[in-house]
């Protein structure tokens, strides 16, 4: 019989901007999920498989819950919403910034439905004082019969073992659901669209990187010299747009590609060559078969 472990999956959810991403990338060790300062950065679900001698827990980083109104944003509260329904336990995580309950956008009745153990995090403690963590989790231990409060700051790792603590007895006993040497289900070319898309949240301002989506078009190795040549395309959704994008005399576009270069080469471990071009995709936020085509509904 295989050798049983601590194995089970767990969804991180919150409101944006708290820091899901930033905690998934430290339990991995490694940057699996684009982070930015930014609120509704990471759109789509990101898995992360975190292995260690005796548990592998499958780690569901999802987009922030908010109040939606257009299609696509619509499609991210769904997608962080649904990923409850097929997990062991829920990390429901706030940072020493955030409002109180009433503004969270998530009832304690969508976290009783699920009839799952909840653990809330209240991140970012590197920024904040004792004085103020101690009436948010006053608040907050009468919003929910949480299974756990615990403060910690993502950032620098601080609490993290705490969190570890608390975690893995709330999962079952079973084989391991992944192989030990992968930490996470994301394609190299879905991780390749996503870091363009993170550079341009971190260069671009205002309505730019909302209205920006990435697509990889060809990912393919030249041969014999084993350069790995990557055409993508950012969509926006105006000439104005495409405008700021491409900067004067393709300023931002290059600065974009540099900065998304890096990281790739780091990730992939090779020499990659990144070729980027703009194309104007009117209303895309809208389009619901393009955003099909980005992975939503």
């Amino acid at each position: 019989m295989e050798n049983q472990v601590k194995t089970g999956v767990v969804a991180l959810i919150g409101p944006p901007n708290v820091g899901k991403s930033t905690l998934l990338n430290r339990l991995l060790g490694q940057k699996i999920s684009i982070v930015s300062p930014k609120p509704q950065t990471t759109r789509n679900r990101i898995l992360g498989i975190m292995n260690g001698e005796n548990h592998q827990i499958i780690l569901l980083d999802t987009p922030g819950i908010h109040r939606a109104h257009s299609p696509l944003n619509l499609e991210m509260v769904k997608i962080a919403l649904a990923t409850l329904t097929e997990v062991d336990a829920i990390i429901f995580m706030i940072d020493t910034t955030f409002p109180l309950p009433e503004k969270i956008n998530v009832t304690s009745e969508v976290l009783e439905k699920t009839k799952k153990p909840v653990l809330l995090l209240v991140n970012k403690i590197d920024l904040s004082s004792r004085e103020k963590l101690l009436p948010i989790l006053n608040v907050y231990k009468e919003f929910f019969p949480f299974q756990a409060m615990i403060p910690l700051s993502a950032k620098t790792g601080d609490g993290v073992d705490i969190l570890m603590q608390e975690m893995l007895p709330l999962l079952p006993e079973g084989p391991r659901l992944y192989p030990e040497d992968i930490p996470t289900d994301a394609t190299e070319r879905f991780i390749a669209s996503e870091i363009v898309r993170e550079k341009i949240f971190l260069l671009t301002r205002q309505e730019i990187p909302y209205s920006t989506a990435v697509t990889i078009d060809s990912f393919q190795e030249e041969d014999p010299s084993g350069l790995l040549t990557i055409h993508a395309t950012i969509h926006v959704e105006k000439k104005s747009q495409k405008g700021i994008i491409i900067g004067k005399q393709g300023a931002m576009l290059k600065k974009i590609g540099q900065a998304a270069r890096h990281d790739i080469v780091e990730l992939l471990g090779t020499k990659i060559m990144l070729k980027l071009w703009v194309k104007i995709r009117k209303d895309w936020t809208k389009d619901g078969r393009f955003l099909k085509e980005l992975g939503f509904g």
